[in-house]
């Protein structure tokens, strides 16, 4: 029998590469969004202008695509196995379904009358950053793509100076591609940059392509098992940006020629096409006079015209040589200017700058010169300058950044943590106005090229910087690159392992040392002998395994780091280093803290989140009075006596033992700072992947045995004003949860709350005829989800008939998940529906008794209205007789999905009349989903229209293995 079914499973598709292609073309489809998404925030917070409705549905139809693969790609891996095969045919059949709906929301052929291509048309011509759409960059466009529908032509060449703009011809490059099905979202973009490896190229390569490398050091097996990857593709189009010489691509393992492969290089030079025998190499020109203007104009967003003015801002332009980054940003850098004298001055302290630079290498960098004079303020350059310590094209996290900020001291010193995040934020964004810096739409930021260059160039003379970070080094820059007078040196991300014996650099006025991301395992004692001004010391992310002892004189040390360096086992002396700010030890192997630390009475960041610590000396805490910022991992008994004295402290994650000791910090807050973000635990967790830990998140989560209490124990449980998240699992909820928690009838700022394995918890707030609270209860949550609360009622329980829900309550509410919840009977009655009119999801799943979905409590058959309904779904509820006894009007469902409820005679939603009194369709309404099996109930439901079923029938999909049935999903962690 197993052999047959091995041979039966030998005859079905390949479904993990099934898996894989639908997971590339939603990553495709993923970024796509992330574009539209940035640009319509950025026309937004500019003119105002508004999504149009179609483009909303678009980008929820993304996030609901991105959402059912996710519970298929869960669903592909436990159905591994010849056991499976039957299984895995109708998987297959769902993914491939699943695959033309991607490529439909690629293409955008649902959108009526082309709007996404209108929406796209009217943000370029508000985009600060926009591609400049002149005559020369339409036809080098047209070119390009007439190159890549052309079968004869294989490769195409981009080349012009820097900051000509041929990244962004290339994005747009890339962009269209999405929506032309030729390619069937086989496209893939790398950045080569100036210096690179051929294996970094193609580690960069395959992750693009989603596989693994069998033989990881082996540069040509590598490359023969990238082209087995490329030949299985029928058509494909691999961009590489910013290529500085000749690749090889044989030896990278890109086919050569491969027919239906398009290769699209850009380059600053002709030779580097020439030499790799690109069948069409594109020049991209500067922008002609008129359209360097009106891209200056656009980007400096004023409506000052005055004639000098204008005079003046030709000049300026014609300064810049038609180069859309020097335009760009010396407009950025102008913004704000008000007066024609200040016009004036700005003109002639351009052209002295141009003066004094005519014999840099290229034109642009003098006009990026100024641009960074123009910031004035110091902490403005200090804080751009450091941004040039990262690699060349590396996107740089604004929070990690900030936090280099703070504990470079680079900008002013601020009483409170928040204060000084909020102002490491106000310069991020300032930088990005001048256009010095770019911003994703993740919010992470980079520098371009060219202006990273100019940053460099500031940086040999005052401060001075050594930076070679991402050249893949494998040994320290030689004795004579140390100068004495250095600043700063980061050779972060390369491949140093070891640094030689006696190897000892004089440079006693460096301040900081930057050697993360390196394979380093050894640092000789002597290394730091010469080092006596380091105030920053970065280790991170690195394999060193123990710390030289000479670390332990460093006595102006401020800030040191060793995140992830799960090697490390030990840490020296630190009681020398008075002068400690910042301490960061999470995810090492150390087992103590290290030696001396209660003498680092000026700490203000600790963060000990290591799985092997074993215990924190008593008293450690309580002499480390000036923390903002303390981090420890779940396993360790907090001192409460000791956190609570922490008067600074703004920023905590960490266990508690008990309710009792979270009264008690709670308590112990009033008379000290508030603590801004917190990531608490209490009780015991099991499951420590329910989040990330960010350190951003006001998180409590109440974990097995967090609610118990001592007989003793009379107080009520407590719960910070401020909280955002709250989780319950296994902690011993019980009665209601308003009853248990009573502040939350004043919590102002909950967004999200879960409730997990609670089996004593019967409803979440009781309805009295005079309700005893005088807050509004969840007034601002948006998310709820209960799972598994065996006798959990109903959200509700009435202690009178005729008991109102305070006005507000759940008046937030976007998403409601119900699952395994056993004894509930209804959601909500229809007197209270209003309270619900921003639901945006209801899921009710594997609810053995539930009856009816919405009661009518009144005996009226009214309608009920849930104006922002999205999606609704139903599944295994054996039960249920009826979803509500009136009409449901939800003019704004998107996705019905429904299965296992069988007893529900007749489909409530309302039917809208069109202009000619034909019946319709909700107008955003795209599937009814359900199994297979349920195909005869469908049948089988009564209609008040006779044209109903009719109307809806071409929406209606039927599907084997639930690509739309949620009966087996897990809950929504967050």
């Amino acid at each position: 029998m197993d052999n047959l079914l091995e041979s039966v499973a030998s005859l079905f598709p390949d479904l993990e590469e099934m898996t894989d292609t639908l997971q590339r073309k939603i990553e495709l489809l993923k970024s796509r969004k992330d574009d539209v998404d940035e640009k319509l925030q950025n026309v937004a917070c500019r003119s105002g202008i508004k999504r149009k409705r179609e483009v909303e549905e678009w980008l929820d139809n993304v996030e609901n695509i991105k959402k059912m693969f996710e519970t298929v790609e869960q669903q592909v891996q436990q159905s591994s196995g010849f056991r499976h095969v039957f299984t895995r045919q109708a998987l297959a059949e769902q993914l491939e379904r699943m695959t033309r709906e991607v490529t439909e929301l690629l293409d955008q052929s649902h959108f009526p009358s082309g709007v996404f291509l209108e929406v796209d048309e009217s943000i370029d011509q508000l985009l600060l950053t926009s591609q400049p759409n002149g005559q020369a960059f339409q036809q080098n466009l047209n070119d390009i793509w007439t190159s890549l529908m052309d079968v004869s032509v294989a490769s195409i060449g981009i080349y012009g100076m820097g900051g000509v703009g041929k990244t962004t011809l290339a994005k747009c490059v890339h962009d269209k591609l999405f929506k032309e099905s030729t390619f069937s979202g086989d496209v893939y973009w790398v950045t080569v940059s100036q210096e690179f490896k051929i294996c970094n190229l193609q580690s960069v390569i395959a992750r693009e392509l989603k596989i693994n490398f069998t033989c990881e050091n082996d540069e040509g097996k590598r490359a023969a098992q990238l082209f087995q990857a490329f030949k299985k593709k029928e058509r494909f189009v691999l961009i590489l940006d910013d290529v500085w010489k000749q690749i090889d691509t044989c030896k990278i393992g890109i086919p050569s020629k491969m027919e239906g492969s398009k290769l699209v290089i850009t380059s600053r030079s002709e030779e580097v096409f020439i030499r790799m025998r690109c069948q069409k190499i594109i020049k991209v020109n500067t922008l002609s006079e008129q359209e360097a203007l009106n891209l200056f104009w656009k980007t400096l967003d004023s409506d000052e015209r005055s004639s000098e003015v204008e005079g003046i801002c030709k000049k300026m332009v014609k300064g810049c040589g038609g180069l859309p980054l020097a335009l760009i940003t010396l407009a950025g850098s102008m913004r704000g200017v008000n007066g024609i004298h200040e016009w004036r001055d700005a003109s002639e302290r351009l052209k002295e700058s141009c003066m004094k630079e005519e014999d840099m290498e290229i034109e642009v960098l003098p006009i990026l010169l100024y641009s960074y004079q123009r910031l004035r303020d110091k902490r403005l350059q200090r804080c751009f300058l450091y941004c040039s310590l990262y690699p060349e094209d590396h996107l740089i996290s604004r929070d990690v950044l900030i936090g280099n900020f703070i504990s470079e001291e680079l900008m002013e010193r601020r009483l409170s943590w928040q204060a000084e995040v909020d102002q490491g934020h106000a310069i991020l964004n300032q930088l990005v106005r001048a256009c010095l810096l770019e911003s994703d739409s993740d919010g992470k930021l980079k520098m371009h090229d060219l202006i990273r260059e100019m940053a460099i160039g500031i940086t040999k003379d005052n401060p001075r910087y050594l930076v070679k970070a991402g050249l893949h080094l494998k040994e320290l820059p030689e004795e004579q690159e140390w100068a004495e007078d250095l600043d700063k040196v980061s050779l972060m991300c390369n491949s140093i392992e070891k640094i030689l014996p006696g190897t000892s650099p004089k440079c006693p006025t460096l301040s900081t040392l930057i050697l993360r991301r390196n394979p380093l395992r050894l640092i000789p004692d002597c290394f730091f002998t010469h080092m006596c001004g380091l105030r920053t010391l970065d280790l991170s992310e690195t394999k060193i395994e123990s710390l030289p002892n000479s670390i332990s004189d460093l006595e102006k040390l401020k800030a040191l780091f060793l995140k992830s360096c799960d090697e490390l086992e030990s840490v020296p002396s630190l009681e020398k280093l008075k002068e400690l700010r910042y301490l960061e030890l999470s995810s090492a192997r150390i087992e103590k803290v290290p030696q001396g630390m209660e003498s680092l009475t000026n700490l203000k960041r600790l963060s000990l989140l290591g799985y092997r610590l074993k215990m924190i000396p008593t008293g450690t805490l309580r002499r480390l009075a000036h923390l903002q910022h303390l981090q420890l991992p779940d396993h360790l008994d907090v001192p409460i006596k000791e956190v609570e004295t922490l008067k600074q402290l703004q920023v905590l994650t960490c266990r508690l033992n008990s309710v009792r000791d979270l009264n008690r910090l709670i308590n112990s807050r009033r008379n000290f700072k508030t603590l801004y973000f917190y990531d608490i635990t209490v009780g015991s967790r099991e499951r420590d992947i329910l989040r990330e830990r960010s350190g951003r998140a006001k998180f409590l989560y109440f974990g097995e045995k967090g609610l118990m209490k001592s007989s003793l124990d009379t107080d009520k449980n407590m719960l910070p004003q401020n909280i955002e998240y709250l989780c319950f699992h296994s902690s011993g909820l019980s009665g209601c949860l308003l009853d248990e928690f009573p502040t939350l009838s004043s919590a102002r700022d909950l967004k999200k709350c879960q409730i997990m394995m609670e089996d004593k918890l019967e409803c979440i707030m009781r309805l009295e005829e005079e309700q005893k609270s005088r807050g509004v209860p969840f007034q601002s949550l948006e998310r709820l989800d209960l799972t598994e609360l065996r006798n959990l009622i109903g959200l509700f329980k009435w202690e009178a008939v005729v008991a109102p829900l305070p006005p507000g309550t759940f008046s937030c509410l976007q998403s409601l998940d119900i699952y395994e919840c056993g004894k509930m009977k209804k959601v909500f009655p229809q007197s209270l529906v209003h309270n619900f009119h921003n639901l945006e999801e209801l899921y009710v799943v594997d609810c053995a008794q539930m009856e009816e979905i919405i009661e009518d409590d009144k005996n009226e058959g009214a309608d009920i209205t849930l104006p922002r309904l999205k999606v609704f779904c139903l599944s295994n509820l054996p039960q249920v007789k009826s979803i509500c006894k009136g009409k449901m009007i939800c003019d704004s469902i998107q996705h019905i999905w429904l299965g296992g409820i069988k007893n529900i005679k007749e489909f409530p939603l309302y039917l809208p009349l069109l202009d000619d009194g034909q019946l319709s369709h909700p107008p955003s309404l795209r599937t009814i989903a359900m199994k297979i099996n349920a195909k005869k109930w469908w049948e089988s439901l009564e209609w008040p229209h006779h044209n109903a079923k009719n109307v809806l029938q071409h929406l209606v999909k039927f599907e084997f293995y639930g690509t739309y049935d949620v009966s087996s999903a897990q809950p929504h962690y967050f």
